[in-house]
């Protein structure tokens, strides 16, 4: 009888974990859950939509004809219960899925704070692409919108919404943009794109309540008494990943789903990824989540080969990740945070990483020009994070350096001489390890 994998997300994770099964199980029955009725999608595209950058057409890579060439059945529903002596999956609806390999890969959820008023009509977070239609319907008749949130969530919302016209107020917790990750002058690169764009900015203030009229939001009170009155509240303060179903099955969480560098849970049957899963990293000890795309289609791909039979085991990169904010091409590469505090975020926003905030044994230095602007932090013997806005002529060969740990001892002190070293030292660096020169 064909081995039955059963796959709870049809996002990068699952999608990724089940090419992998099928890749080493011929004869594999695979059945794909998810709880939208939509073939798999790019969530990071979901951004262009609301800016009207794209048509909804481009954010759909793999059709429904894909998952039939694949020999994957999808089925949309919500998983209810498992019921893991009887390896079975219970959907809501009543439908019951027989497993011998059990994939979670649920993925996170935006979170709503407990303020007065959030339930309110024309209150949303930007969770998926029915969130992101929805917002659009809103705009064809809204003046004034708020976004609350840090992160890189919260900016493509009010980029979106002051895009399609909208006068956008975006609320932040703190004195500046992203402090937890960016630099004072990277977050005011941000800020200054985002004033140019007409966006509103309100500094270290907090949403005391979502005041309403028959049922819908009509205005934001802060905590400062300042009412800004606004048709659309965008609530980006970050996610939680979706361990209810693991929880209920008594498997291990914490903020997420315990798994090791292989994906196993408590449940040898069980497996999880994605942004869900909060991996045990072996050389430190520590659990930590990830809620970057890359990241989740790796996870899922040595998932999928692990539930196959195989035993591999994922080896953390340092997390790294190309967006714009503020219109401007960055790149966020390993441990770059400035040890502010986590005030914007309650965990994590959708691209977005733990391991950026990390506080290493390392300084940074800052090299501008012009628009341009790199910043590094420098370990003893190693390049530990970077940031690269605009000009990314550095991006790839930094991601290289970093990911595989490249002694830096003969050029550290050119590179922590000063602004006017450090590019050269890097391109010194750079042409000394021969193939990493920029593309």
């Amino acid at each position: 009888m064909p081995r039955k994998y059963v796959i709870v997300g049809n996002g990068p994770a699952g999608l990724t974990a089940a090419e992998s099964i099928r890749r080493d199980d011929a004869t594999a029955d695979i059945r794909i859950v998810g709880g939208e009725n939509h073939p798999f999608y790019s969530r990071p595209g979901l951004a262009y939509l609301l800016t009207g950058s794209i048509p909804e057409s481009s954010l759909f890579s793999r059709p429904d004809a894909d998952y039939r060439r694949l020999g994957v059945t999808r089925t949309v529903g919500v998983a209810h219960r498992i019921e893991r002596d009887a390896h079975r999956l219970v959907l809501t609806d009543g439908q019951v899925l027989p497993y011998d390999r059990l994939l979670l890969a649920v993925g996170a959820r935006a979170v709503r704070p407990p303020t007065p008023g959030m339930e309110l009509e024309g209150v949303t977070t930007f969770d998926s692409l029915d969130d992101t239609r929805a917002i659009i319907r809103m705009t064809r008749s809204a003046k004034r919108a708020c976004v609350v949130g840090g992160g890189i969530t919260a900016l493509e919302l009010a980029e979106g919404l002051a895009a399609r016209g909208v006068e956008t107020h975006y609320l932040m917790r703190g004195d500046r943009y992203w402090g937890s990750v960016l630099d004072a002058h990277e977050s005011a690169v941000v800020e200054e794109r985002l004033v140019e764009d007409g966006i509103r900015l309100h500094r270290e203030v907090e949403v005391g309540r979502v005041i309403g009229h028959r049922g819908k939001v009509i205005a934001v009170e802060m905590n400062t008494a300042e009412q800004v009155p606004c048709d659309i509240l965008a609530v980006a303060i970050g996610t939680q990943p979706r361990i209810e179903l693991a929880q209920a099955a008594g498997m291990d969480t914490g903020k997420g789903i315990w798994t090791d560098t292989a994906f196993n849970t408590s449940d040898p049957d069980i497996f999880a990824a994605g942004d869900v899963a909060e991996m045990l990293d072996p050389k430190t000890g520590k659990r930590g989540l990830e809620a970057l795309w890359s990241v989740a289609m790796e996870h899922g791909r040595i998932a999928g080969a692990n539930m196959a039979g195989a035993q591999e085991h994922y080896r953390r990169p340092a997390p790294f990740n190309v967006t714009k904010i503020g219109g401007v091409t960055t790149t966020l590469i390993g441990a770059v945070g400035t040890g502010r505090s986590e005030a914007d975020l309650l965990t994590l926003s959708r691209g977005d990483s733990q391991a950026w905030r990390e506080q290493l044994d390392a300084f940074a230095v800052v090299a501008d020009r012009g628009a341009d602007h790199l910043r590094l932090v420098v370990g003893e013997d190693r390049i530990v994070g970077a940031v690269v806005m605009g000009d990314q002529a550095f991006s790839r060969p930094l991601q290289h350096i970093i990911r595989e740990r490249v002694d830096i001892g003969w050029v550290r002190d050119r590179l922590v001489a000063g602004p006017g070293e450090l590019r050269q030292g890097l391109a010194a660096l750079i042409e000394r390890t021969g193939s990493l020169a920029p593309a």
